[in-house]
């Protein structure tokens, strides 16, 4: 569905030259920079997958969005979504992707939604009946039904975001591009922008490609991660693998009945940190160790609560990224 081999993308700019006398000199002899975007990647993804494109600001990921959409062309490389080129912007293949950008809008904020919505249904060819049955789908399922008619500057921004998702789908793609889709929404609002994309790509089949900085926004959707970073893909593949691999401990902690002494803990192979305070022992364990040591911490004392976890997936993710821009680091 959608295939890409060494996919790279440069950009050419003029490098400004500091004060009046290198103002002066550029507009005699410019000088220009190249930078690399997005470095030699090369992935699939099959229909109906929901997959995560993550890394640090800068790290090429709107870029390979806006390539796969068609909005920027590649620089060298072979890219095919859907049989097609996304470069020549078919209107066979606009017809059949979106692109949702957290930060942009696709709808007239003086008029209600809904003529926005009857816009794209110019645009994209849709019958009366297609066009009736796909609003009435999305607006029970995001929940909007009394949003179509009211000015669109006058909705919260929650309520924007899912109008703004209705307006992508209504033409029925295959494939949706998002860039940052929650950003900026509160609590409630995320978790309804994620229950409704999980049920798009139940329902419909629909193929979504997402990046974000919101870790829950990737846990709640996505099976696969890629991660890009300086423009090269760094890993490709389960969420639950890239946990076990990056992080191979589990979180514990255990609560007791009264005060108890963690030193028991001391010398325990498979115990790599360890935090006590009074009647609570915090401690980092070695998966296959786990069991050991948790029949160990039944012996310190009484019991109340005992949590296992697995490492915090965004913390996962600030180490990775952390490690990777250390000096001297060559991966």
């Amino acid at each position: 569905m959608i295939a890409a081999t060494d996919l790279t993308k440069t950009y050419t700019f003029h490098k400004q030259q500091a004060g009046l006398g290198g103002a002066i000199k550029s507009l005699v002899r410019r000088t220009y920079e190249t930078r690399l975007a997005v470095d030699s990647i090369t992935f699939s993804i099959n229909r109906g997958e929901v997959v995560g494109l993550l890394g640090p600001n800068g790290a090429g990921k709107t870029t390979t969005l806006k390539m796969l959409s068609g909005l920027l062309y590649v620089t060298s490389g072979e890219l095919e979504v859907l049989g097609f080129t996304p470069s020549g912007r078919k209107h066979d293949y606009l017809r059949r992707i979106a692109l949702v950008m957290g930060q942009k809008t696709m709808l007239w904020w003086d008029v209600p939604a809904m003529e926005s919505l009857l816009l794209h249904k110019e645009m994209y060819g849709l019958s009366t009946q297609e066009f009736d049955r796909n609003v009435a789908e999305l607006a029970e399922l995001l929940d909007v039904q009394d949003l179509l008619n009211v000015q669109v500057r006058k909705v919260s921004l929650g309520e924007r975001m899912k109008l703004e998702l209705m307006a992508a789908l209504v033409h029925g793609p295959e494939i949706l591009f998002l860039d940052e889709p929650t950003i900026g929404l509160d609590v409630v609002a995320k978790a309804r922008v994620r229950t409704f994309l999980a049920e798009v790509n139940q329902r419909r089949g629909t193929t979504i490609l997402v990046t974000s900085h919101d870790m829950d926004d990737i846990e709640a959707l996505c099976s696969r991660v890629m991660i890009i970073d300086h423009g090269r893909l760094q890993y490709d593949g389960g969420l639950d693998e890239l946990v076990h691999t990056a992080r191979p401990r589990k979180l514990v902690q255990a609560t007791y009945a009264t005060n108890v002494d963690s030193s028991h803990l001391d010398g325990v192979e498979g115990v790599t940190a360890v935090d006590s305070s009074g009647q609570r022992i915090k401690l980092e364990v070695d998966r296959e160790r786990a069991g050991e040591v948790l029949e160990q911490l039944t012996r310190i004392g009484p019991l109340v609560d005992l949590d296992v976890a697995d490492a915090d997936i965004e913390e996962i993710m600030r180490d990775l990224f952390l490690r990777r821009s250390m000096p001297g680091d060559a991966s």
